[in-house]
């Protein structure tokens, strides 16, 4: 099979084998191949959200450069069996291949359906390495048991692994089996405030997606409300984010890959949280709340208690805090999942890449320590 790559919608094929490769550019793509692209995503287990078409297509639309997708496709007897959503830009003056997504997504992936063979996976590392005017492609955010592993375990070129970001992640259980994971006097506190949490009258709704858009900008309302002088992520704060945000929620919560709850008390939205729903897992991507609720309730277990009433309801063995080790988070007896940065490069030019990465890295640890040396705190990632 040979690809000829750069063209918009342009395939070639095996006839005798029914493999087709396509490199798609166009900006409508993930519109375009919405039916086909959910399909595939329902069949690769490894799948998050921020792999989904409504991520992607909303994501794009606010986020993406004409000119700079591309999408790389992998149909066998016709159906798509492998996806590659990358973009084109340039890293330190080389030519590379990244994942959409950007900074907003926290796990980054390819896509595979594992029941149509080993055919499908090596379908895609040709049409990868067979793509032009690139030097390395960069996946930053891979989770582990990822498709992204399973590419690199074969790439012909060079690869590197380094670590990413660290997830938080706990099981999903009913919440007294959750409890008795903590030492009884923990446990015994933590239940005198979820009865707190009970007697206020809360009440939790879950958001359709006709009133999604009304409700995420309630939620960054409340959100921006929650960080106001303790460092908000700046982005969190843009009408490209709200506006990505608000699209790619109503049509992830059509597709049953996120779920949006609005805590309301007295008739007020008081904190709204937003959960992502992976094929293997839960998690939770932003939440907001009204400064002055942290003065009745446990905010962090008000909205842990309804997610892992939300993870059991849809059968899902973990929830998963995201990126990000916060010292808050440990209160929970968390296990810490490590995402992995993976490059794979077709030329020696790629080492050089590494070379650098790993250099810039170095250099912002020892920032890091002599900041904190200083006594002045290291800026956390904050949602």
């Amino acid at each position: 099979m040979t690809l000829a790559p750069d063209v918009d919608r342009h395939t070639s094929s095996n006839p005798k084998s029914g493999w087709v490769v396509e490199v798609n550019r166009d900006d409508d793509a993930f519109i375009t191949l919405a039916d086909d692209w959910r399909d595939l995503y329902r069949r690769c287990s490894a799948a998050t959200p921020f792999q989904s078409q409504g991520w992607l297509a909303s994501w794009w639309n606010h986020y993406g450069k004409s000119g700079d997708l591309r999408l790389v496709l992998v149909r066998h007897q016709g159906r798509l069996v492998a996806a590659a959503p990358l973009m084109s830009a340039r890293r330190g003056g080389l030519p590379v291949l990244l994942p959409l997504g950007g900074a907003l997504a926290d796990f980054t992936d390819l896509l595979l359906d594992e029941e149509a063979g080993p055919g499908a996976l090596e379908a895609l590392i040709g049409a990868l390495t067979s793509l032009r005017h690139w030097q390395a492609i960069d996946l930053g955010e891979v989770r582990p048991g990822s498709v992204a592993h399973a590419v690199a375990q074969r790439w012909p070129g060079g690869s590197w692994v380094l670590p990413a970001s660290l997830c938080m992640e706990v099981p999903v259980m009913e919440p007294d089996a959750f409890l008795r994971r903590f030492p009884s006097r923990t446990a015994g506190k933590m239940r005198a405030r979820l009865r707190a949490i009970q007697a206020s009258g809360i009440i939790v709704d879950s958001v359709g997606p006709e009133a999604a858009e009304a409700s995420v900008h309630v939620l960054l309302r409340l959100h921006e409300e929650q960080w106001r002088g303790r460092g908000v992520n700046q982005e969190h704060l843009r009408s490209r984010f709200a506006g990505h945000l608000a699209q790619s929620t109503e049509q992830m919560i059509r597709q049953g890959q996120a779920a949006l709850h609005e805590y309301r008390l007295d008739g007020r939205v008081v904190a709204a949280d937003l959960v992502i729903i992976g094929n293997d897992m839960i998690g939770g991507y932003l939440y907001g709340a009204v400064p002055d609720l942290r003065d009745r309730i446990e905010v962090s277990l008000l909205l842990l208690r309804q997610n892992l009433h939300l993870g059991q309801a849809l059968k899902k063995p973990r929830f998963s805090m995201l990126r990000g080790g916060e010292a808050y988070k440990e209160k929970w007896l968390p296990e810490a999942v490590c995402n992995e940065r993976i490059i794979l490069g077709r030329t020696n030019s790629a080492q050089c890449y590494v070379t650098a990465l790993r250099g810039r890295r170095a250099v912002c640890a020892l920032l890091r320590r002599l900041r904190n040396r200083a006594g002045t705190p290291t800026a956390r990632r904050r949602r």
